[in-house]
């Protein structure tokens, strides 16, 4: 299934098991509630997001991430393993020499950091 970068930057953003309000998520990408409208109904027709109302105010709509989501969002993840090393195959070997001293340097560089401190928010909230 082929997603624009858009609908996955929107995958990414939700989550399977705690819910998202519509008016949340709109407000992280950026845009308003009626601008995502679309996408979302398109998601949801792909039942890649479940969408609910919510039980304390049903003026709100909930998103879920559904099972069928959770897996399309894995696949296109950059870090997926078989992801990675198709990418890493098509560099020619200095490049993939360089590619791999990155990572070890972002390594590196991540010892001792503490743990996200809030691990609901995604990489674009930091």
């Amino acid at each position: 299934m082929r997603l624009s970068h858009h609908l996955a930057g929107l995958l990414e953003q939700l989550d399977p098991v705690e819910p998202l309000a519509v008016g949340e998520l709109a407000a992280r990408m950026r845009v308003t509630p009626a601008t995502i409208s679309l996408q979302l109904a398109r998601l949801s027709r792909l039942r890649l997001v479940a969408r609910t109302r919510d039980e304390r105010d049903a003026r709100r709509v909930q998103l879920r991430l559904t099972e069928s989501g959770v897996r399309l969002r894995a696949q296109r993840s950059l870090l997926d393993p078989e992801r990675l090393r198709a990418a890493l195959a098509r560099l020619l070997p200095p490049e993939r020499d360089a590619a791999v001293a990155g990572v070890r340097l972002l390594a590196r560089a991540a010892q001792g950091l503490p743990d996200s401190p809030d691990p609901t928010r995604r990489f674009s909230e930091r």
